[in-house]
């Protein structure tokens, strides 16, 4: 079966395993799923990934979902811009997410980073997702 939104479908795995309360997670791999991985990494909200082979002999992520007090560390994940409709933003529109308790991760020509990031290295690009 084939993804039309790959990021998007990462990104119902990890939601819908939160709200299972599984301690790690499944995704096909790529590489723009894998630089969204180390921002998430990065920021706190996972405990980390790697990349293994699923049963059909294909690479894969396994995510390490992280918890604090039986609550699931990310309470939000929106997915922003999707492929029928690109939302892009300049280093002065990036979105603040929840009054900058959140983060908003962002495609820029620097690679991808969190909203903070571009802010410090003064670059926009396309909003992928905001996470709280």
């Amino acid at each position: 079966m084939s993804v039309n939104d790959p990021l998007g479908d990462m990104l119902t795995r990890i939601r819908n395993a939160q709200l299972r309360g599984k301690s790690t997670t499944l995704s096909p791999a790529s590489k723009l799923r894998a630089w969204v991985l180390d921002v998430l990494k990065a920021e706190g909200y996972i405990r980390g990934y790697e990349t293994v082979t699923d049963a059909k002999g294909l690479p894969a992520l396994k995510i390490e979902l992280k918890y604090f007090d039986d609550e699931p560390v990310i309470r939000e994940l929106k997915r922003v811009s999707t492929p029928g409709r690109r939302v892009y933003a300049g280093v002065n529109e990036l979105p603040t997410v929840r009054q900058g308790l959140g983060i908003a991760i962002v495609s820029t020509p620097k690679g991808v980073m969190s909203d903070a990031q571009a802010r410090a290295d003064n670059v926009g690009g396309e909003v992928l997702c905001t996470i709280f």
